[in-house]
């Protein structure tokens, strides 16, 4: 059950461009760290590219990629790969102006504090074991 946020900066996405984006954070979630597609919510937000500098440089072009699963359910390698992909994926939607200090988070959250459908995760994990 991921939620993954994206943030970009200098570029208007057309609604092709947002679905698609939305369609390859998800295909990630799901391919690389074997979360689930029906679970899976992704917010892609817009701020203005004057609000973003890098080492006090303004920017043509900005992201910030982070994503949110719960704890102990993915290994480090997993990660490592999944942060590469959503880089890439990033410098896809962007273009060749993306700075390499972009970041792509994984905010590890304990089951008991948060979940979906008013039931925690740690909840459907008591029930999948019983």
């Amino acid at each position: 059950m991921p939620f993954l946020h994206i943030r970009l900066a200098g570029k208007n996405l057309t609604d092709g461009e947002r679905l698609h984006l939305q369609d390859e954070a998800t295909r990630l979630a799901v391919t690389l760290l074997g979360k689930r597609a029906e679970a899976t919510a992704v917010l892609v937000e817009g701020t203005p590219i004057a609000n973003w500098t890098i080492g006090a440089r303004r920017q043509k072009v900005a992201g910030h990629f982070e994503i949110l699963i719960s704890e102990g359910t993915n290994t480090a390698e997993e990660k490592a790969r999944f942060i590469a992909a959503a880089y890439a994926l990033l410098e896809e939607t962007l273009g060749a102006h993306l700075d390499p200090v972009t970041y792509v988070v994984i905010r590890d959250i304990a089951m008991d504090s948060w979940g979906y459908g008013g039931r925690t995760q740690e909840s459907r994990r008591v029930a999948l074991a019983a």
